[in-house]
Parts: C-alpha cells; sequence; structure tokens
C-alpha cells in the first residue's frame, strides 16, 4: 500500500494546516515548511519551492530518517537537514512547523529583550513555555540545523533569529498549528504593550501555581522526557 494511502487521514490534515499557514499569512511565497513523524523511520514533510496555500496531496513527500525519499514525485524541502536533527535528538517529538508569523518575527529581528523567554499569559506558559533566540545560519544548512542543538534539549519552540519561528509537538500537526497560532497571537499582545509602556510578567509564585495548573491538566513539561526539573525551574533558574 502506498503510504499517502494508508496515512489520507494524516495527509488530509496536514494539507489544512499548509492552506491555514498561507491563509493567515503565517507563510509567504514558498517560505516556511512542516514535518510529521508517522513512524519511526518514516516523515511527512511539505515539498520545496511550492506555495503553501498551493499544496495538494500529491505534492507531499514521505522520507526516511536518512533524508532519501520513500515516496512524492517533488524533492522535500530545502530544510529537511534541520527537520532531521529535530527528530533525530528529539525522539519524544512527533510534528514540526517553521514558519514566519508577523509578530514572532518582528521579536526574531529586534535588538531588545526576548520577552518570549519570559511569563506573560498563564496560557503560553503552560503550552509553549520559553522561547529561546537561536543564533543565525544560513538558510538550508547544516551550520542552521547545528545552531538548534544546544537548544532542542530544553525547549520545544524557538525564535530564528533574523529568520522565523520552530514550534514542536508530541502531537499532531494541527495540535503544532495551535501552538504556534497561541504563540503569535502572544507575540502580537508584547508588541502592543510595548508601544504604550512595560511589560509586567507573572510573579514565580504564579509559575509554580501553573505548574500544578499543568499536572492537573497532564501537560508534559516541554523538552526531552526528563530534562527539566519543574516549569518553575525553566522560568526561574536558580
Amino acid at each position: 500500500m502506498k503510504k499517502l494511502e494508508k496515512y489520507a487521514a494524516e495527509a488530509g490534515e496536514f494539507i489544512e494546516v499548509c492552506h491555514r499557514l498561507a491563509q493567515t499569512q503565517f507563510v509567504t511565497s514558498s517560505g516556511g515548511n512542516l514535518a510529521w513523524r508517522l513512524e519511526d523511520n518514516l516523515l511527512m514533510i511539505t515539498p520545496t519551492k511550492l506555495y503553501k496555500g498551493d499544496i495538494d496531496l500529491w505534492d507531499l513527500v514521505f522520507i526516511d530518517m536518512n533524508g532519501n525519499v520513500v515516496e512524492g514525485e517533488r524533492k522535500p524541502t530545502g530544510e529537511t537537514p534541520m527537520y532531521l536533527k529535530f527528530f533525530h535528538l528529539r525522539p519524544d517529538i512527533v510534528s514540526v512547523i517553521h514558519c514566519h508569523g508577523p509578530h514572532a518575527c518582528a521579536l526574531a529581528i529586534s535588538q531588545n529583550k526576548n520577552w518570549l523567554m519570559r511569563p506573560i499569559f498563564p496560557e503560553t506558559t503552560i503550552e509553549v513555555g520559553p522561547v529561546p533566540l537561536v543564533p543565525y545560519a544560513e538558510p538550508l544548512t547544516e551550520q542552521l540545523a547545528e545552531n538548534f542543538v544546544p537548544f532542542l534539549p530544553k525547549y520545544n519552540s524557538f525564535l530564528m533569529e533574523n529568520h522565523g519561528l520552530v514550534t514542536m509537538s508530541r502531537d499532531s500537526i494541527k495540535e503544532t498549528l495551535m501552538l504556534v497560532e497561541l504563540l503569535e497571537i502572544s507575540a502580537k499582545s508584547i508588541l502592543q504593550a510595548l508601544a504604550v509602556g512595560e511589560i509586567k510578567e507573572l510573579k514565580q509564585q504564579d509559575v509554580r501555581d501553573l505548574g500544578n495548573t499543568m499536572q492537573t491538566r497532564s501537560l508534559p513539561l516541554f523538552g526531552a522526557p526528563g530534562m527539566n526539573a519543574s516549569l518553575e525551574d525553566l522560568y526561574f533558574e536558580k
């Protein structure tokens, strides 16, 4: 059975997410890319040089964990080295989205404090977590993939300096999209707040209490399993 037939439901959801990213202008031109681990050695990934609003089922590419094409007529995204690095170093991760949401990108080019590393809203704090800034490297290169390595064990979302956003999760591609949208609207609120004054963070006790909320909702801590001791430690390192 062909992979596209076997994973028809996942492929349909993948296409929906591609189109949603285009409709919201989180991607433009042929920018942005997505990947979904379907099996231990099988990824569904976007093709290179194709606008996400135009992608259809027959455009999807299936690759193995070495980057070899298993099924599909098109070439996989040029950012494949980055995705292979993600999935090799984070075997717990299921799906990843790289996009260029305008407000997150505004923070990615700012020389000011990275407010996405701080606890601002309860939802963003417990669902996305801190978002570090990964140093710039030329797109489509192994160096860009390598620049993620120090951050991958501890975090699930990343600002790419002068580039964009990467968000990953242990769930489906649609669930990862929801995190992207939450992060983008949080970035928008932060920028609007900075335009009128100072930012007010959640206090350390507030974050400690949100750790209890995560346990109540059975939300896993960000980063690789066992890497982080608590939500409080992530935001307030001792």
